[in-house]
C-alpha cells in the first residue's frame, strides 16, 4: 500500500508538467510539504515532447534536467505518477483528496536496464510520440522518464510475455500482483496544473487530417523532427517516406473559430516559425516553407523573431485562412483559399501540410469540484472561484512555456497564503 503522510498544512499539486513541477518545488523550497500527483508514467508533460523551445532553439532537455535535479534533493515533494484525483471534499484550508493509484507492475528496484523489454516483442502504441510509432509493452516513457523506471502495459498482464519480462529481471523489480488503489489524505491548498491538450484535428473536416497522411498537427511535426521521434529527426512524409521539402503550416486550426476555439491558443503563431526553421536546417537551399495566417501574433521579445524568419527568403507568408485541402493522385495535399492581400484564388500544392493546432485544458475546470469555476473556454477563472484552488499554466489560460512557469509560481505563492493562514489559526 502507498503512505502518505499529509496534513491540512499540505499542498497538493495536480499534474506534473512543466507548470506542476515548478509549482510543487517553488512551494517547497519555501519550506511547505507537498504532494505531487501526475496521471502519466512520468513527470514533464509535454515539454518533454518538444524539440526545440522558441525563440532560443535550445532543447528542452537543458531546463528538464535542472527541475529534476531540484525535485530529487528536495525531501519535501511526495511523487505519485500514475495517480489521478477522484475527489476533493471539505473547505479552504481542511480538504480531503482521494487519490486513484494505477499500477505500474515495477516496483523501486527498477535500475531502468532495459532487460525486460528485450525480453518481450508485444508492441503498444507509443504516447510520447503521439502515436506515430510504437514501442514495447515494457518500456521506459522517454529518456529523462522521472521516476526512472519502467513501465509494464496492462495489455502484457496475464499473458506469457509477462512471464518473460519478470523472468528478465534480475533486480526483482517486476510486481505482476500490484493492484489499483485508493488513498484519501488531507490537504489545505491545491494547485491544478493538469495542462493542455491540442484540439481533435479530426474535427476541422475540411482539411482531412482523418483522411490525408501527409496533413498532420504541428505537435506531431515537433516529435516527427527529434532524433528520438519515430523517423530518428528525418522530415519525411507519412504516407511514402518521401523528403519533406516543401512544408506548409496554416495558422489558428482550431483557434479563433466559433465553430471550434473560440480563443487564440497564444502558441501557435510562434510554434509554426519555430518549425519554419527546422525545415530549412534539413533543406537549406532546398526547402521552401508557406505559411498561411490570419494574422502573426508574436509580442514582446517574439517580434524579433519573427522578423529574422520574414526575411527568410524561404519562407512565404500567405495571408489567407485555408478553405480547404485535397490530394492529387501522389498524395501531395493541395491547399485551397484566396489571398486576402491581392484577392487572389491559390490552389497550392505542397509535399507536408502541419496544422498550428488550437490548445484546450485537458481537465475542464468545472468538474474540479463545486466552487471552481471555468471560463467560456474551460480555463480556470481564478476571479468566478470560491475554493483554495488555484490554477497553474495552462489549466488558468492558453500560454506558452515561460508564461506557465510564472503562472505556476503564482498559483504556488497563493496556495502558500492559505496554508500559513492555516498555521496562525493553529498556532
Amino acid at each position: 500500500m502507498t503512505d502518505v503522510v499529509a496534513t491540512n498544512e499540505t499542498i497538493l499539486v495536480v499534474g506534473g508538467g512543466i507548470s506542476g513541477m515548478t509549482a510543487a518545488l517553488e512551494a517547497a523550497e519555501c519550506g511547505k510539504d507537498v504532494v505531487l500527483v501526475e496521471k502519466n508514467p512520468s513527470l514533464g508533460g509535454r515539454v518533454n515532447q518538444l524539440y526545440k523551445y522558441f525563440p532560443k532553439l535550445c532543447h528542452p532537455t537543458c531546463g528538464m534536467e535542472i527541475n529534476l535535479r531540484r525535485l530529487r534533493a528536495n525531501k519535501r515533494i511526495r511523487v505519485l505518477t500514475l495517480s489521478e484525483v477522484k475527489t476533493i471534499t471539505g473547505k479552504p484550508g481542511d480538504y480531503t483528496a482521494t487519490i486513484t493509484i494505477s499500477p505500474r507492475y515495477v516496483n523501486e528496484n527498477c535500475t531502468a536496464c532495459g532487460e525486460c523489454e528485450k525480453a518481450v516483442s508485444t508492441e503498444i502504441t507509443n504516447p510520447y510520440n503521439y502515436g506515430m510509432d510504437k514501442t514495447k509493452a515494457a518500456y521506459l516513457p522517454f529518456a529523462m522518464a522521472y521516476p526512472p523506471r519502467y513501465v509494464i502495459d496492462p495489455s502484457l498482464i496475464g499473458t506469457p510475455e509477462a512471464e518473460k519480462a519478470k523472468a528478465a529481471c534480475k533486480y526483482d523489480a517486476i510486481d505482476l500482483g500490484m493492484k489499483e488503489e485508493t488513498i484519501n489524505f488531507k490537504v489545505g491548498a491545491v494547485v491544478w496544473a493538469t495542462g493542455w491538450k491540442p484540439y481533435d484535428a479530426a474535427k476541422i473536416q475540411p482539411y482531412g487530417y482523418d483522411r490525408y497522411p501527409n496533413v498532420i498537427t504541428s505537435v506531431e511535426f515537433e516529435r516527427l523532427m527529434d532524433p528520438f521521434g519515430p523517423t530518428g529527426g528525418k522530415l519525411v512524409r507519412p504516407s511514402d517516406g518521401k523528403e519533406a521539402k516543401n512544408v506548409a503550416f496554416i495558422q489558428c486550426a482550431g483557434s479563433r473559430d466559433r465553430n471550434h476555439l473560440k480563443h487564440c491558443s497564444r502558441i501557435c503563431c510562434m510554434a509554426s516559425l519555430k518549425q519554419s526553421t527546422y525545415v530549412r536546417e534539413k533543406y537549406a537551399d532546398d526547402a521552401n516553407v508557406s505559411i498561411y495566417y490570419i494574422d502573426i501574433r508574436a509580442i514582446d521579445r517574439f517580434e524579433d523573431f519573427y522578423k529574422k524568419i520574414q526575411a527568410d527568403p524561404k519562407v512565404k507568408f500567405i495571408k489567407s485562412k485555408v478553405a480547404n485541402i485535397t490530394v492529387d493522385k501522389e498524395g501531395n495535399p493541395i491547399l485551397h483559399g484566396v489571398d486576402t492581400e491581392g484577392y487572389h484564388r491559390y490552389d497550392n500544392s505542397h509535399d507536408l501540410v502541419v496544422l498550428a493546432i488550437g490548445m484546450e485544458p485537458s481537465v475542464d475546470a468545472s468538474r474540479i469540484m463545486p466552487g471552481v469555476k471555468a471560463d467560456a473556454s474551460g480555463f480556470i477563472d481564478i476571479h468566478a472561484t470560491t475554493e483554495a484552488v488555484f490554477g497553474a499554466g495552462c489549466a488558468s489560460n492558453a500560454l506558452d512555456v515561460n508564461r506557465s512557469v510564472q503562472s505556476a509560481t503564482a498559483g504556488a505563492l497563493r496556495a502558500i497564503q492559505v496554508i500559513n493562514r492555516v498555521s496562525r489559526a493553529e498556532a
